[in-house]
């Protein structure tokens, strides 16, 4: 496997991330995804926020918003929202046809909800994120505690491979209070059928299939911007 630049990735990352915060009017609720590219979007947003614009914001996760915050963009509860703008996420993967694995971050389930409401969902991204086929990335999965064996079980009834996310030696848990297993399907040949039989298993909170959810890709190769819709 090829190694990647770092400084080459997060050059990418922020450029990207600058031609999507272009699409935030003001006005807008904006959706704010979690991660590194994200956190690019964010404190460019921050800035525009300083020079005036008039923004408000759902965050995927307790991180993202203590970071908006931190920038002056006002933070308003996800629950009690009918609609988003504009949302600006990244992925773990993506293919030209839109589809995604997300949640390497943990925020899955949230994020889920952020691009359900979004009139325009957009994904930014460097160009290792781009793939032919989904499933070199695991496919997170975030499971109610009392469910975990049932969930693992019927993850490997579906050919799986699942393992507990631990950070530290300890169970990582997910702002909801959940925990997170991370399924390995090898390369997944069908992708929506995948996400249709995982929505089936009783106590799968979320999964980091996103289908359907995408309104565009905007992928920076170098100083190149690439959007895929």
């Amino acid at each position: 496997m090829a190694t990647i630049d770092k400084t080459q990735q997060d050059a990418e990352k922020l450029t990207a991330a600058l031609a999507a915060v272009k699409f935030v009017k003001d006005g807008d609720v904006v959706g704010l995804g979690t991660g590194s590219t994200t956190t690019f979007a964010i404190k460019e947003l921050g800035k525009r926020v300083k020079e005036g614009l008039q923004i408000t914001a759902a965050a995927s996760s307790i991180r993202t918003e203590e970071l908006a915050k931190s920038f002056g963009i006002q933070i308003l509860d996800l629950g009690s929202l009918s609609t988003i703008d504009v949302s600006i996420d990244g992925a773990d993967e993506f293919t030209e046809t839109l589809d995604l694995i997300k949640g390497g971050g943990g925020a899955l389930f949230r994020e889920k909800i952020i691009a359900s409401l979004s009139k325009n969902a957009i994904i930014i991204t460097d160009a290792s994120k781009k793939v032919k086929k989904l499933g070199a990335f695991t496919v997170p999965i975030e499971v109610i505690p009392l469910a975990y064996q049932y969930v693992f079980d019927q993850v490997t009834e579906l050919s799986g491979r699942g393992q507990l996310r631990s950070v530290a030696h300890k169970p990582f848990i997910t702002d909801n209070g959940n925990l997170i297993i991370d399924a390995d399907f090898g390369l997944i040949d069908h992708p929506a059928k995948l996400a249709s039989d995982l929505n089936q298993i009783n106590g799968l909170l979320a999964h980091g299939l996103f289908i359907n959810l995408t309104s565009k890709v905007i992928m920076s190769e170098g100083t190149d911007i690439i959007v895929f819709e």
